[in-house]
């Protein structure tokens, strides 16, 4: 699937809405098994699930429902028969049961991380097994298990994380969803600011958030350019491994690195808009390596 900005969920008991997101610009859609779907609609759920995995699998990932949950045996056995392209894995604390599902499904986990047992381990769950693909935050849950109310407070959670996740040797993590789906502008801000924060591309929970997401997580034509600069400046450097380049800027290999990301981002991505400036709410200058 490559880089993904942007992660719609929609509600596995209502395909229409699963096919509607399908068609869409998302980069991935996330069937949600767990909290859009009503209990007693659980298994209708997951026979659709079933079904949309069977003809779009590639683009498709499904939330389960918890480990414990009545419904986690069930869901598990359903995706092993009709994998999707992988699994969000909600609630995520134990690397032992987290193996044990990758085992049995042998599909991509991604996991999330919504309570204070699990950020405690969040280290030991990225490496728990090779099939663990990412670790995100889910930070509604998170902020109310450790009763913060101001989620400008999670900066330390999210920083582990981010620094779990690159320990690993895995990407950047996915950020949290933006819930006030009236406020387009604070959505702008807030995911370029997570971008600059170390994480890339973000869940989105209505289609007309995909786009704002775009913007914030792809590098904009002057970020392409100045990397794509202080790159052919290496022929010149040479061998040196630190210099200032002609722009009077200190580069060292961090900086490279740096470069580097933002570039081989652009090849990926190959979609930069006509009229795609700088994203909205960055800061000039920054690049997350």
């Amino acid at each position: 699937m490559g880089l993904a900005r942007s992660w719609l969920y929609a509600p596995g008991h209502r395909p229409d809405l699963v096919r509607k997101a399908l068609e869409g610009p998302a980069d991935a859609v996330v069937v949600d098994l767990e909290d859009a779907v009503p209990p007693a609609q659980k298994e209708q759920a997951r026979d659709a699930v079933v079904a949309i995995c069977d003809t779009a699998a590639d683009r498709v990932w499904v939330r389960i429902n918890a480990s414990g949950t009545k419904w986690a045996d069930g869901d598990a056995a359903a995706l092993s028969g009709s994998p999707p392209a992988g699994v969000r894995v909600p609630k995520a604390e134990d690397p032992a049961t987290v193996a044990a599902l990758a085992e049995r499904t042998g599909l991509p986990l991604q996991l999330l991380i919504e309570s204070a047992r699990g950020l405690r381990r969040v280290f030991e769950l990225a490496e728990c097994h090779p099939l663990v693909a990412g670790v995100s935050p889910g930070e509604a849950d998170l902020a109310a298990d450790l009763r913060i109310r101001d989620r400008r407070e999670l900066a330390w959670a999210r920083a582990r994380i981010v620094t779990a996740n690159r320990a690993a040797g895995l990407p950047s993590p996915v950020a949290s969803v933006w819930t006030d789906l009236s406020d387009t502008a604070g959505l702008a801000e807030d995911s370029a600011a997570l971008r600059d924060a170390g994480f890339f591309g973000r869940s989105v929970i209505h289609p007309s958030q995909i786009a704002p997401v775009h913007r914030a997580f792809t590098p904009d034509r002057d970020e392409v350019q100045r990397a794509r600069a202080l790159l052919d400046a290496l022929d010149v450097a040479g061998d040196s491994s630190t210099w200032v380049d002609d722009r009077g800027r200190f580069v060292d290999p961090a900086v490279v690195a740096g470069a580097r990301w933002v570039a081989e981002l652009a090849d990926t991505l190959r979609d930069l808009p006509d009229d795609h400036d700088e994203p909205a709410g960055a800061r000039p200058g920054r690049s997350n390596p």
